[in-house]
């Protein structure tokens, strides 16, 4: 669909601005040429731009081309001037370390000199290979877990109350009083070789009647650490199943305390157990 003619075309507007639409770009913005800075390599000094421009054109460090280096380099402090007059003092005194040691190559030396092998790169050399290690140990010490950076410190208050335990025995209180007991007997163990029939079921009927008085017995007593480990391994299977068939029952006086074995009032068969 044509427009008709004599039509004035319709301009949209760049933008609007408290409701007022904007047709043009205003001729008053100035924008100034530092405005908007792009830095892509950060250096930390002049060895570590030499560093960073040997390793970019894999050159061998102990034998430096110093023709390209040196032009390199100029052409980076350079754009560094352009900038920063004061920050690229130290790179201009690197600059002129170069260019002497270009000139020191190309001039003739004599040849009591030569005979020597002086080669004027070799100081250079040495101050990169040592600021190498230098800045390879600092990324090692770096990448080390650091407070405030990779973890956060915790503290932890403790109360001088200990809080209450349930009267249940946990496993780890029965492995603690066990490696207890097979401590004790490995000092009192006997090294005579002898067979031994030892029934857990003969067992759990001595602990049962050894209980019968309803009072609570320590139980390291219920043990004979001089038997040797055979005997207390039995014993201990043997107090266990009393243990599971809720025929015994084990508890603590307060946290860390001994342990405790009594005989339960009413058994799993509905006996009732009373003292003698």
């Amino acid at each position: 669909m044509k427009e008709p003619s004599g039509a004035v075309p319709v301009q949209m507007p760049l933008a609007l601005v408290y409701g007022e639409p904007y047709l043009g770009q205003p001729k008053d913005l100035y924008i100034p040429p530092d405005a908007l800075e792009v830095y892509l390599e950060a250096f930390e000094g002049p060895l570590d731009l030499l560093l960073y421009l040997i390793r970019k054109a894999n050159l061998d460090i102990l034998d430096i081309p110093m023709a390209p280096l040196t032009a390199q380099y100029l052409v980076y402090v350079e754009a560094m001037r352009a900038h920063n007059l004061e920050l690229a003092a130290e790179y201009l005194l690197m600059a002129a370390m170069l260019l002497e040691i270009k000139s020191r190559m190309l001039l003739p030396r004599p040849r009591k000199t030569a005979e020597e092998g002086s080669d004027p790169r070799a100081e250079l050399v040495r101050r990169l290979l040592e600021y190498e290690r230098i800045k390879a140990a600092a990324a090692a010490l770096d990448r080390q877990p650091q407070a405030l950076r990779d973890f956060q410190p915790v503290t932890v208050w403790l109360t001088e109350e200990v809080a209450e335990r349930l009267p249940e025995v946990s496993l780890h209180d029965l492995q603690a009083a066990w490696l207890g007991l097979m401590r004790q007997a490995r000092v009192s163990q006997h090294h005579k070789l002898k067979k031994e029939e030892l029934s857990v079921r003969e067992t759990m009927a001595d602990i049962l009647r050894r209980l019968q008085g309803g009072e609570f017995v320590d139980f390291r007593d219920l043990f004979d650490v001089t038997a040797g480990v055979p005997v207390l391994v039995v014993s201990f299977l043997a107090l266990l199943e009393l243990a599971r068939e809720k025929l015994i029952e084990l508890s603590q006086i307060e946290v860390f305390s001994p342990i405790y074995v009594k005989l339960c009032r009413v058994s799993a068969h509905g006996f009732r157990h009373e003292p003698a």
